[in-house]
């Protein structure tokens, strides 16, 4: 089978949706299916030119709508040579273009809307939403109306789907979704990543990684690492991951603050094998997120056996819960002070077995080998579509 992924960009600063469509696109080719990509970045970026699939880049594309007008005849040509295309995201011209080139022609179209219906949007930032919501009826209405299948990650984002737009059409399918288990010396990683960054050199390591963004709950954590580093000397913060909205300044001006500027290691965007050498260093990850509709880092730390301490608004938090594989609590400070001081109050045998727990999550629910046959088997269906007044 082959498979065309629609995404506005596959820049890996610009999110996990790009991370979502290499890992699918890995457990596919496992399977012996061909992906590949067509997207509204310039063909020099280098994340084009670097990319591990076939990408077809259309840019330069023009506003933060990412309007190209390449894209619709490039899919009239060329989507009829794949078995299914699978739009990536909602609210850029990739999705439209998608639907005005293919609706009600013999090429299908599925879409993953990667938690961009989540009405934690509606609720923090109102005045986009009332644009969005003059955009839905001729915009991302149709393009899900008209989906052969709206694939979601977990049932908790299919259910949140439903609250943000009074009017909403779909055919709603849950697919398996997680990541390929890593496949390299860990212990060599872990001594490459301590190499990296001496500061971290004899600490017990927490882990953030992901964007440096405000939905993250990133003020929250530095909040809440002062208290846990006074209650152990030896811990120490690795804050990991791009921060494209200049939040890092003000966060290490407040760490200062709190005394613990000097505990607490920045490291940017961490990738292969400087990545998994940091999951593999830490003790524990940390993510007390305001929204989260998969969270790939989270599946990432399960896969190296790592506990994680996550927020209730990452949607797959009750699996976690329900496996012993983490703890969990509210998005504000109480809740992430919370997750750190129960952790740290685990005995050595408690902690091991939520590491069993942890490893034994990812394989059971998160493995992405087992994700091709649920995603294949949904192509194929068709199934009634669920309708909201």
């Amino acid at each position: 089978m082959k498979i065309l992924n629609v995404i506005s960009s596959t820049d890996p600063d610009s999110g996990g949706v790009i991370e979502s469509v290499r890992q699918i696109s890995l457990g596919l080719a496992e399977a012996g299916h061909h992906s590949e990509i067509v997207c509204l970045d310039a063909p020099q970026s280098p994340w084009v030119l670097e990319g591990p699939l076939t990408t077809h880049a259309l840019g330069p594309s023009r506003t933060e709508y990412r309007y190209n007008s390449a894209l619709i005849p490039w899919l009239k040509a060329n989507a009829p040579c794949f078995d299914a295309v699978l739009v990536h995201g909602l609210w850029q011209y990739s999705s439209f273009a998608t639907w005005w080139a293919l609706a009600g022609t013999a090429t299908p179209y599925f879409v993953y809307p990667h938690g961009m219906l989540d009405p934690w949007f509606k609720k923090t930032y109102p005045w986009k939403h009332l644009k969005k919501s003059l955009y839905w009826p001729w915009g991302e209405y149709p393009v899900l109306r008209d989906a052969r299948a709206v694939l979601f990650t977990c049932d908790e984002e299919k259910r949140l789907a439903r609250e943000s737009f009074r009017r909403y059409v779909a055919v709603e399918q849950v697919v398996h979704f997680g990541i390929a288990r890593p496949v390299l010396d860990m212990q060599a990683a872990r001594c490459a990543f301590r190499d990296a960054f001496p500061a971290i050199a004899g600490k017990r390591l927490l882990l953030f990684l992901s964007r440096i963004h405000a939905k993250k709950g990133c003020d929250l954590l530095i909040e809440a690492f002062a208290p846990a580093a006074a209650r152990d000397p030896a811990l120490h913060l690795v804050m990991a991951g791009p921060d494209r909205d200049g939040l890092r300044e003000p966060l290490e001006k407040r760490a200062l603050e709190l005394g613990v500027g000097d505990r607490i290691t920045w490291t940017g965007m961490l990738t292969g094998d400087l990545k998994w050498g940091a999951l593999a260093a830490a003790e524990a990850f940390i993510l007390p997120s305001h929204q989260e509709n998969f969270g790939i880092a989270v599946v990432e730390a399960l896969a190296c056996g790592l506990p994680v301490l996550i927020s209730n608004k990452i949607n797959i938090w009750r699996e976690i819960q329900a496996d012993g594989a983490g703890l969990v609590a509210e998005d504000n400070l109480d809740g992430t002070n919370s997750l750190l001081q129960k952790w740290q109050d685990l005995s050595a045998g408690e902690y091991q077995e939520m590491r069993r727990a942890a490893s034994d999550c990812f394989a059971k629910r998160f493995d992405m080998a087992l994700a091709p046959e649920s995603l294949l088997r949904i192509l194929g269906l068709q199934p009634e579509s669920v309708q909201l007044p």
